[in-house]
């Protein structure tokens, strides 16, 4: 009998390899929502009027660009330049911090708050390929791949499939001890991955590391007798904070925000979460930044311990924009003035484009808008009161 290999076990899930590019790109060629998608992105007013003969151009192009293309490799540096004009014109700059500190040659799980749909992992992918590392896989939830020509795409572009909607403790913990193998064999062959801290957004602002991530990356690892610290240390832990001046899904968070303090719940219109994707891409962000931290070191005793500690290191390195300080002040508090000058002040136009993405909202919304960026200014000093109290007085 044939023995299973490990590409075998991970087949549903995993990144599409070199030798499957072609074949996808093939298949995304003759897909016709796929290419009504595009040609409906890329020219609207047309489309309506000549649906067909757009779709027909749009394939053909597309057809002539990936004509050579037969690596991921080639995939992904295709979307540089169009990754080059959104950050051109959909930012006022992106930066990053602490890249100093990865070994080009270690791969690395990079965990990270999640405040965009798509676009946390692109900035991160970004800053590690301008710094001279390989790009990393990145986990997405299986809610986000209701399109067969997504979930191409995503997988064409290094993503993983994590199984969210599997139905049943038995079900899902056979999903998310695959997951937590993969997590381990991708490092193990030497590719990063990017994982969020929590499922879902943290919609409010609030950036807080689910311990149960933390216990899925043990998963597969439970029987093996090893310690947990032996566990979290072969994974190469590093926290990661993304930050935006400007969200540009900010109003959509905002009445969700309200609804739920209303009603303690929210159902979620069957097309928001792509409109969440094309908003997010498209919106304006103002300033974005994206820090590495540390990697994990020493000892933790527990998922808590980790979880903790990436929150701790996720606070410290969010960088803060004037938008935060002033939501943090609109909303009542205090800023102390070490951190109002390392902050900075306005620029008068993002003064005048926060003032009117708070006026756009209705009313009873603003105080929900203004929390998302407030959250981050408290969660700042609360690490910064945590960390002088736990050094010892002279």
């Amino acid at each position: 009998m044939q023995m299973a290999t490990a590409e075998d076990e991970f087949a549903e899930i995993r990144p599409y390899r070199d030798d499957e590019v072609r074949q996808v790109l093939d298949r995304l060629l003759v897909d016709r929502e796929f290419l009504s998608a595009v040609a409906a992105y890329r020219f609207p007013l047309a489309y309506r009027i000549a649906p067909g003969l757009l779709r027909a151009l749009v394939g053909q192009v597309l057809a002539r660009r990936v004509a050579h293309f037969d690596s991921v490799d080639d995939f992904q540096f295709s979307l540089e330049s169009w990754f080059d004009r959104m950050i051109a014109g959909t930012t006022d700059g992106l930066s990053w911090s602490g890249a100093q500190r990865l070994d080009p040659k270690r791969a690395y799980l990079f965990v990270s708050n999640h405040r965009d749909i798509a676009i946390d992992s692109v900035f991160l992918n970004y800053a590690l390929h301008a710094e001279g590392h390989r790009t990393s896989r990145i986990a997405i939830g299986d809610n986000l791949l209701q399109k067969p020509y997504a979930t191409d795409l995503m997988r064409l572009n290094k993503s993983f499939v994590v199984k969210r909607s599997a139905k049943g403790v038995r079900e899902q913990l056979a999903a998310y001890t695959q997951t937590s193998r993969f997590l381990h064999h991708s490092i193990a062959e030497g590719h990063s991955v990017w994982i969020a801290q929590r499922e879902g957004r943290a919609k409010d602002g609030d950036d807080r590391t689910d311990p149960a991530i933390i216990k899925m990356f043990h998963l597969s690892e439970r029987k093996s007798g090893r310690a947990f610290a032996d566990v979290m240390a072969d994974l190469h832990i590093v926290p990661v904070a993304i930050s935006y001046e400007l969200d540009p899904c900010d109003a959509m968070k905002a009445h969700e925000l309200k609804v739920r303090s209303e009603s303690g719940s929210y159902q979620k219109p069957p097309d928001e979460d792509i409109q969440s994707i094309v908003m997010g891409i498209t919106g304006d962000k103002a300033r974005v930044h994206v820090h590495f931290g540390p990697e994990l070191s020493g000892s933790p005793a527990d998922a808590d311990a980790v979880a903790q500690w990436l929150d701790d290191e996720i606070h410290a390195g969010f960088r803060l924009f004037p938008t935060h300080l002033e939501a943090w002040r609109r909303r009542g508090g205090d800023v102390p003035e070490t951190l109002a000058r390392s902050v900075g002040e306005f620029s008068a136009a993002t003064r005048e484009r926060f003032d009117a993405r708070i006026a756009a909202v209705p009313a009873e919304e603003r105080d929900f808008l203004l929390l998302q960026y407030a959250n981050p200014v408290a969660n700042r000093l609360a690490f910064e009161d945590a960390d002088q109290a736990a050094k010892p007085s002279m």
